[in-house]
């Protein structure tokens, strides 16, 4: 397992160690500790610019994954699962808004994008795979946090 965690910005503190120690568990937990993942924490002009670059959405949002998985080229790497970019200043305002520690949204944040890198999907989807992906989230997010997710935060 190869983790990759690189602190682009610097409005807030973030503690890589326990990010570190929580995506370890995550992968070994979803069978997928034999991947390399990487993270990539910014700001939220940062996740703008990607966010209208690859998908076309004007605004800053939470969290992107990019599958490295899918595609024509998808199967080219096989050990390289994707990347996950987390807006450490929306993950701030987001962590506020639901009762949540910083740490906690990051450890949210991070769940919601490799279950994204890992083929879950609820934008677009249908029910039934909406729900399979929120129960996964909360039962993964139960794991790292003491605080219940009854209903989770919109995600992009």
């Amino acid at each position: 397992m190869k983790i990759l965690i690189e602190n682009q910005q610097n409005k807030f503190a973030v503690n890589r160690r326990r990010i570190r120690r929580n995506m370890t568990i995550m992968m070994r937990v979803l069978a997928c500790d034999d991947k390399e993942i990487s993270l990539t924490l910014v700001d939220d002009k940062t996740i703008h610019l990607l966010n209208k670059q690859y998908l076309g959405r004007d605004k800053a949002t939470n969290v992107l994954s990019f599958s490295l998985q899918e595609g024509e080229f998808g199967s080219l790497n096989p050990a390289m699962l994707g990347d996950i970019v987390i807006s450490v200043e929306t993950a701030k305002n987001d962590a506020a808004a639901g009762g949540l520690t910083l740490d906690e949204e990051i450890d949210f944040l991070t769940i919601h994008g490799l279950l994204h890198l890992l083929g879950y999907n609820h934008e677009g989807a249908n029910r039934a795979q909406t729900d399979k992906m929120r129960s996964k989230e909360k039962e993964l997010f139960r794991f790292f946090s003491n605080t219940e997710l009854s209903d989770p935060p919109s995600n992009s």
